[in-house]
C-alpha cells in the first residue's frame, strides 16, 4: 500500500494485555532517552554558555527556542503519524533530533546551536506518536498499561538527566564530551526504531492541513516569544502587547480555518466537546505544576537562610537528591496508574491525582521551614503528578476518534506546554515583584503565593475532572 492510501477502512484486531511488552518494545528506551535529553540539557546550559562565551540572557534562548519549535512540531508530527504511520514519523522525528544533537555538540557559536535546538523540537512529539501506535495495536486495558510505562519512563529519564548530566560534565571536564553523550543516546534510539518496533496498522483518512499548521505554528511562536521576552521588553510594552494581539488574531483565523476544513489539523469541535474540554483545561493547569513550579521549588531549596531568611542552602548533589524525590514518586505512580484506574476508574484516579497535588503543595506551604517535612509534602505532590501524567493523555485519547490518537495527544502536549510557559512567566514576574527592600532577593511570601496558586490550580483541575462525563472508566 502506498503512503497516500488510507487504511482506516481496515480494522485489524488489537493485541491483548498479555502482549504489552511485545508491542511497546523498545519505545520505553526511546522515552527514557527523550526524558534524559530534555532533563539533562538544562543543567548543562551554564557550561554551554561558558563554552560559547555568550551572555546569560542569550543562554535563555537555548531552552526557549526548543519550546518554540515544539509548539510547531507536536501537532504537525502527530497528524502526520495518524496519516502515514506512527513508526514512520517516529523515525523521522528521531532523525531530526539526532541531527540537532550533533549540531549542538559541534556548534562554533550560538546561531548553529539554536538551529540544533530547533531540530530537537520533535522531542515533545515522540510521546504522542508512541501513544497513537499503542492505541492502534492494543486493547483498552493493555493500552493503559503501555501509556503508564511510557510516561513513567519519560519521568525517570528526566530525573536521570537532571541528576546525572552535571556529574557527566564534571567527570569529563569538558562540556562537549557531555553533549556527545546526548548524541550517542539519540543515535542509539535511531538504530532501535528500525528493529523490533511495529508499525501502526490503521491510517486516518484525508490529508495534511498545512495551512492550519502554518497558522497555528506562527501564532504559538508569537505567544511564546512574547512570554519569553516579556520580562526584558516590559509586559506593557508595544512590542509585547503587539505580539499577543497578533497571535490572538491569527489564532481566531486558525479556528475558522479548522472549522471549515474537511481534514483539520486539530478537530476543534471534538476538542470543545464536553468529554474532552475539561481534561484539556486540566492539562493547561497541569503544565503549571509539572513544568513551571519545580524550578521555583529548586530555587527555594537552594536559597541560603543566612542571607534570605528561608531555604535550606543545599549543595548541587543534595538538590539532586531532595529535588528528585517528586520525580521518583511520579515515576512510581505513573507505572502503577493503569492498575489504580482498573480498581477505581480513570476519572476517580485523576481526581485523586489532583487532590494529592493540592495536599502536597499545601503541605509544602505549611512545612517550608523543615526540610524532611518539605520533602515529604513535595513527594506527595509528585505522587499526584505521576498519576496525572499517565491519566490525562489516556483519558483524552480514549475520548477522541480512533484515527486521531496522535494528533489529539499532540494537542494535549501543546496545551500543557503553553500553560507551563505562561505560568513560568507569571512566576518570574512574582519573584521579581515581591522582593526584599533594596535587593533583588524574593521574599518568602513570593514562594508561598506561587505554591498557593499551584494548589488552587490543582483544586480547579479536580473539579473539572468531576464535571467531565463518566464515559472513560
Amino acid at each position: 500500500m502506498s503512503v497516500d492510501q488510507p487504511e482506516s477502512s481496515v480494522a485489524a484486531p488489537r493485541t491483548g494485555g498479555n502482549h504489552v511488552r511485545a508491542v511497546v518494545g523498545l519505545l520505553v528506551f526511546v522515552e527514557l532517552t527523550s526524558g534524559f535529553i530534555q532533563g539533562g540539557t538544562v543543567p548543562l546550559v551554564p557550561g554551554i554558555r561558558n563554552m560559547l562565551q555568550i551572555s546569560t540572557a542569550d543562554a535563555q534562548w537555548i531552552t526557549a527556542v526548543q519550546f518554540l519549535a515544539a509548539g510547531v512540531c507536536v501537532p504537525v508530527f502527530g497528524r502526520l503519524g495518524d496519516l502515514y504511520g506512527h513508526r514512520r514519523v517516529l523515525r523521522i522525528a528521531l532523525a531530526s533530533i539526532t541531527i540537532g544533537a550533533i549540531l549542538i555538540a559541534l556548534a562554533p557559536g550560538l546561531p548553529v546551536l539554536l538551529i540544533g535546538r530547533i531540530l530537537q523540537g520533535p522531542l515533545a512529539a515522540l510521546l504522542p506518536l508512541e501513544i497513537g501506535l499503542c492505541r492502534d495495536r492494543l486493547d483498552t486495558n493493555a493500552n493503559r498499561r503501555a501509556v503508564g510505562l511510557l510516561v513513567s519512563s519519560l519521568a525517570l529519564g528526566s530525573l536521570l538527566g537532571s541528576v546525572l548530566s552535571g556529574p557527566i560534565y564534571h567527570g569529563f571536564g569538558e562540556i562537549r564530551y557531555a553533549l556527545w553523550t546526548l548524541v550517542a543516546l539519540a543515535v542509539a534510539c535511531q538504530v532501535l526504531v528500525y528493529t523490533a518496533i511495529p508499525e501502526s496498522r490503521n491510517r486516518a483518512a484525508g490529508g495534511m492541513d498545512w495551512r492550519g499548521a502554518a497558522l497555528l505554528g506562527v501564532s504559538l511562536v508569537l505567544v511564546l516569544a512574547a512570554i519569553a521576552n516579556g520580562g526584558s521588553w516590559g509586559w506593557a510594552s508595544a512590542l509585547t502587547l503587539g505580539l499577543f494581539a497578533t497571535a490572538l488574531a491569527l489564532f481566531a483565523v486558525w479556528v475558522r480555518v479548522e472549522l471549515r476544513s474537511p481534514d483539520p489539523l486539530v478537530d476543534v469541535r471534538a476538542a470543545a466537546d464536553r468529554a474532552v474540554a475539561p481534561h484539556l483545561l486540566s492539562a493547561f493547569i497541569f503544565g503549571t505544576v509539572v513544568l513551571a513550579a519545580p524550578v521555583v521549588s529548586i530555587s527555594y531549596l537552594d536559597a541560603d537562610p543566612a542571607k534570605t531568611g528561608y531555604g535550606f542552602n543545599l549543595s548541587a548533589a543534595e538538590l539532586g537528591i531532595w529535588g528528585g524525590l517528586p520525580h521518583m514518586m511520579a515515576f512510581v505512580t505513573a507505572a502503577v496508574a493503569a492498575a489504580v484506574a482498573a480498581r477505581i476508574g480513570m476519572r476517580r484516579m485523576l481526581f485523586l491525582a489532583f487532590v494529592l497535588i493540592v495536599a502536597g503543595y499545601a503541605g509544602v506551604i505549611a512545612a517550608h521551614s523543615s526540610l524532611p517535612l518539605f520533602a515529604l509534602a513535595y513527594a506527595v505532590a509528585g505522587a499526584g503528578i505521576g498519576l496525572a501524567l499517565a491519566g490525562l493523555p489516556t483519558v483524552i485519547v480514549e475520548s477522541s476518534a480512533a484515527d486521531r490518537s496522535a494528533s489529539t495527544v499532540a494537542v494535549y502536549n501543546n496545551i500543557k506546554t503553553l500553560g507551563a510557559s505562561i505560568a513560568g512567566a507569571g512566576f518570574a514576574a512574582l519573584l521579581g515583584a515581591l522582593v526584599r527592600t533594596g535587593t533583588t532577593v524574593p521574599t518568602l511570601a513570593a514562594y508561598l503565593v506561587i505554591w498557593g496558586l499551584c494548589a488552587a490550580g490543582a483544586a480547579i483541575a479536580a473539579i473539572l475532572t468531576l464535571v467531565s462525563p463518566p464515559g472513560t472508566e
